[in-house]
């Protein structure tokens, strides 16, 4: 629109605005109402015979008096600012103040009768509201998790509990061993429970999730840390919360098994838990410098370990290898994209 035509584009502004669908408002440079759309007369209980030459602070019963928004309409006014998402709430005696967002720009033509504001308002109350809601439940939902997770724990403690009474009152030496295995198995779910019950919604740092959990690990199963220690050097990368329960127990069954065997008559040494990211492939590893795994007819037969490390391996769409570490064992969890991944092999 060129300067000659000024009162066109007046009459064509005023025209756009009173027959837009959305609450809009084209004021002059003194806040005074050129025009009002429809929308804007229905949403806010306005004549929309009576409101053109009206000052918008003068608009119902004073509930558009608002200091700040004068003062940022104002400044849009000279250029200093533009009003951006501003909110506030409408308060209309007897009836429900409604929470609205406003928007205004000054418009860029050529008018002989001064400025132009273009004001757009949103009604967003029932938004709010749906968005209070909504936190409310995740809060509601994070209480519950944060019960459920300590009756878990008290659960699981009390289950230990009885399994080591029980480990001490029997006489069978077999009985005693399978019920300390039992207790193992289920402190190392607990310790597991424990670390993610400090863990927030979301995905799970691996980084600070396993050294948590060896630190655990470690100062319920190793008496003396002087004499072995756990070692965990992972790369940082976050996992689902799904995956870290597989990995978690994993790595405790895997550190476990080497804290019962690979150390016997008081050996020193230390465990090194590792995690390494490549892309899309990633590696666990739990790797010992203890006495090795017996070879040929020494070979122990694949127990209950093997069994719960190869069905997690598997959730993990992962396959597990176990290598000499000389001295030691290594074992890792491969997951891999590629198609050439290594057999599998026994824990």
């Amino acid at each position: 629109m060129t300067s000659s035509y000024p009162s066109l584009a007046r009459s064509l502004a005023a025209a756009m605005v009173s027959s837009a669908h959305e609450p809009l408002l084209l004021l002059d440079g003194e806040l005074g109402i050129v025009a009002a759309s429809l929308s804007f007369c229905c949403a806010f209980g306005i004549d929309p015979d009576a409101i053109e030459g009206r000052m918008i602070a003068a608009l119902g019963v004073g509930e558009w008096t608002s200091p700040t928004l004068s003062n940022l309409l104002a400044a849009t006014v000279t250029g200093g600012a533009e009003v951006d998402s501003y909110e506030l709430d409408l308060q209309r005696e007897g009836l429900e103040t409604r929470r609205i967002v406003v928007n205004a720009r000054k418009l860029d033509y050529d008018d002989s009768d001064g400025i132009r504001l273009l004001l757009a308002i949103s009604d967003v109350t029932d938004a709010r509201a749906h968005d209070r809601q909504l936190e409310d439940l995740v809060r509601e939902k994070a209480m519950l998790l944060q019960e459920l997770q300590h009756r878990v724990a008290n659960s699981l403690q009390i289950i230990a509990s009885v399994l080591m009474q029980s480990a001490r009152r029997t006489i069978s030496e077999e009985l005693r061993a399978q019920l300390h295995a039992a207790h193992h198995r289920v402190m190392s779910v607990a310790a597991v429970q424990r670390q993610l019950s400090a863990t927030a919604l979301g995905d799970v740092a691996i980084g600070p999730y396993l050294r948590q959990l060896c630190q655990s690990i470690g100062a319920s199963m190793i008496p003396n840390p002087e004499r072995l220690r756990l070692v965990v050097q992972v790369d940082e990368a976050e996992v689902t919360p799904g995956a870290s329960v597989s990995i978690g127990l994993i790595v405790t069954e895997l550190v476990i098994n080497a804290l019962k065997h690979a150390y016997p008559e008081g050996r020193s040494g230390s465990i090194r838990i590792g995690y390494a990211v490549a892309g899309a492939d990633w590696t666990l590893s739990v790797e010992d410098d203890g006495i090795g795994m017996p070879t040929g007819e020494h070979a122990p037969k694949a127990g209950l370990g093997s069994v719960i490390v190869q069905s997690l391996a598997k959730q993990l769409q992962a396959e597990v290898a176990v290598t000499d570490a000389q001295p030691g064992t290594r074992v890792c969890i491969r997951h891999r994209v590629a198609t050439d991944t290594p057999e599998l092999a026994a824990v």
